[in-house]
């Protein structure tokens, strides 16, 4: 009995120091990310959060998942803030949702042999369901989207951003593992040093060079958004205004001999919000843009749906002389921002004056083929489509040459989400091995080369463009079938090790072990709670 009660009172320590090692993993990890941009932190994050989890019961473990995702994801999606912080607070407990059940997979994985790899497999496989569930999923956060000018950088053409995520997990677990491991910590240690080198230094002595198949030269307009830039709607008319006259500026420099005629242009998202379709003044605008310029220029407009009441977010391909020809659809409309789910019995629509102003549902585009303009096959993404696998690595199966991001990011504009999303297109520049152009409606509008170095880019709430000849490339990365490989084998390694992991554990539980091994650290305090 005085020793139960003894064992109570040492447990509490342990438990609060758990908890406060996962929030500072937590705060680790949202610091990696931009705008605090320390991404070293990575690694570390993982390790403090698998550490405070290390051994201990599921249930402990889900709750110290869970104040470990919050710390991680109330920090690093602060920009949600814009819209609402009702929206940000909201979005924030979603996503920290799913460090609960990590957690308590976590705590039963720990117990396996060969633990640090199970857990980072189950790491993963989390990170991709969050990703893609519910209304397709948030992927801000993932490991893979804090790497850029890391030297796990290197590996995104062949692992692809899952692979890389993977391989920082797995460093973070393994570090964990040198904590845990007691008298073998140096050995331990050195073992996963001589791993990190080898992982790390392989893509850097064997960097991805894919074989460059001409150039284009490309222009992305910024045209600025008036007011205080944070209302795509203030002005929508002003806003296509300032595309149709910035265009007509880089026109009159290519007249003047000050800049090279590109062989097309491109327009962000909403760079109409309106149907140019329906709208004739809005037509002749841009028509008038494409003659001036003399070349296509990839319009962003916002047009009617066949269906009544639905909308599409288009990309559309206007040529000189013939007009609109091939279009993109926006794959990954915003649940709540772009169309409100199950709207008809919703009850949030009636309680978020904010939703109000979601009049119309926005359709998903199904769109998988390059998009062809001006002679070349590109990649189009709108917006949020960047930060999701299936759209690019579809395009890029299929012959796109380039990779094209039209966004608007003018609600966010005042928060770190403009170079949040900067810095994933980065990471998709790497992983496809393929220039990128990026045109926003008043930041950031940019050019990054394949091996993700910005080429240019303007400042946020400016006007102006930016211009560039860019490399071509037919080659496929090894990236697209390793992504998507692993984004199927993860999942199944993880459930099965879970499985096994659930046998022990619920046969540990049976005989009291478990709680008395939960609350330490190593392994072996725990052969000697056992062996009392």
């Amino acid at each position: 009995m005085a020793h139960d009660a003894h064992a109570r009172v040492t447990a509490a320590p342990g438990r609060a120091l758990r908890a406060i090692v996962s929030v500072v993993a937590g705060l680790a990890l949202a610091f990696s990310f931009e705008p605090y941009d320390v991404p070293v932190l990575l690694p570390i994050g993982v390790a403090g959060l698998v550490w405070s989890l290390h051994r201990t019961t599921a249930r402990s473990g889900a709750w110290i998942g869970l104040l470990g995702g919050a710390a991680f994801m109330f920090v690093h999606l602060f920009w949600m803030r814009s819209v609402g912080y009702d929206a940000w607070l909201m979005l924030s407990l979603l996503e920290t949702s799913f460090f609960a059940p990590l957690g308590a997979a976590v705590a039963v994985l720990t117990r396996l042999p060969g633990w640090p790899l199970w857990t980072a497999a189950a790491w993963v496989t989390v990170e991709q369901w969050r990703g893609g569930w519910p209304f397709g999923g948030m992927p801000w956060g993932r490991l893979a989207y804090g790497t850029t000018d890391t030297p796990f950088a290197f590996a995104l053409p062949y692992a692809g951003s899952t692979g890389v995520s993977l391989l920082v997990a797995l460093v973070g677990t393994c570090l964990a593992w040198a904590v845990i491991a007691g008298r073998h910590r140096p050995r331990v240690l050195a073992g996963v040093a001589a791993a990190l080198v080898v992982a790390t230094a392989l893509p850097v002595l064997l960097p991805y060079d894919a074989p460059r198949d001409g150039t284009a030269r490309v222009a992305a307009i910024q045209g600025d958004v008036p007011g205080d830039g944070t209302d795509i709607l203030f002005d929508h008319r002003g806003v296509t205004r300032n595309h149709v006259e910035e265009t007509e500026r880089l026109a009159d420099d290519v007249a003047a001999g000050r800049t090279q005629q590109p062989d097309f242009v491109v327009w962000p998202e909403n760079a109409t919000a309106i149907d140019p379709f329906l709208d004739p003044e809005l037509n002749e605008s841009i028509t008038a843009a494409v003659s001036a310029v003399g070349v296509p220029i990839l319009v962003g407009a916002i047009v009617e749906d066949p269906e009544p009441g639905k909308i599409l977010n288009q990309g559309i391909v206007w040529n000189p002389g013939t007009g609109a020809a091939d279009r993109y659809s926006k794959r990954h409309p915003v649940p709540y921002g772009e169309y409100i789910p199950w709207r008809d019995s919703n009850p949030l629509t009636s309680r978020f004056d904010e939703l109000a102003r979601v009049a119309r549902d926005m359709q998903a585009g199904t769109r998988l083929e390059p998009l062809p303009i001006a002679g070349f096959r590109i990649a189009d993404a709108i917006c949020f489509d960047i930060v999701y696998d299936d759209g690019l690595y579809a395009q890029v199966e299929r012959g796109a040459q380039l990779l094209v991001v039209q966004t608007s990011n003018a609600t966010f504009i005042k928060t770190s989400q403009i170079d949040q999303q900067f810095e994933i297109t980065r990471v998709r520049a790497m992983e496809t091995g393929r220039d990128v152009v990026v045109a926003a409606t008043n930041g950031v509008a940019g050019v990054i080369a394949a091996d993700g170095t910005v080429v240019d880019r303007l400042a946020p709430q400016t006007q102006g463009y930016v211009e560039e000849t860019v490399s071509l490339t037919d080659a496929v990365p090894p990236s697209i079938v390793a992504g998507r490989l692993l984004g199927w084998l993860l999942p199944v390694v993880a459930l099965c090790a879970l499985a096994v992991g659930l046998v022990a554990y619920r046969r540990r539980s049976g005989g009291g072990a478990a709680s008395s091994a939960s609350d330490h650290p190593s392994d072996e305090p725990v052969r000697q709670d056992a062996a009392r």
